[in-house]
């Protein structure tokens, strides 16, 4: 189950979960925490297995797409699943028309075998191609 963690976005293992989900050198990081802290429409969430919190997501709605800007699962619970759980609860409970997100080569696959379409935005840094990946989200059926 997915928590808000936004308000204790300054705890360690929230900062070593958003070094996996940006340039993982402070600067950074902390660049990352304060645009959650100083943005009331960007949301943070978090999964916690027992105790430990193996996973963070974060997010904005914009009209009818969601955002995705973060997602970051700790390195020995990769594969388990926990990143396509927290993007399916974050689409139930925001309901949204299409899921959008930027990525490199490294994730690129995750969100291709979820269902995106992944596209090139090319080269956006010196040697680093990025990736648009986006889910159109159809609408259920109601049965009568």
């Amino acid at each position: 189950m997915l928590l808000n963690i936004k308000s204790y976005i300054r705890k360690p293992e929230v900062a070593e979960l958003f070094s996996y989900a940006v340039f993982p050198d402070d600067h950074s990081v902390e660049k990352t925490v304060s645009e959650y802290e100083n943005n009331e429409a960007w949301q943070l969430y978090g999964y916690e297995d027992g105790e430990l919190l193996v996973g963070l997501t974060g997010y904005e709605k914009a009209g009818g797409d969601l955002i995705l800007h973060h997602i970051a699962v700790i390195p020995e619970n990769r594969g388990l699943g926990y990143g396509r759980g927290m993007i399916l609860e974050i689409m139930t409970k925001e309901k949204p028309e299409k899921v959008i997100a930027e990525t490199d080569e490294e994730a690129v696959d995750f969100y291709r075998n979820l269902g995106f379409v992944v596209n090139s935005l090319g080269e956006q840094y010196p040697g680093i191609e990025r990736f648009r990946c986006v889910y159109e989200v159809e609408e259920e059926v109601e049965e009568d």
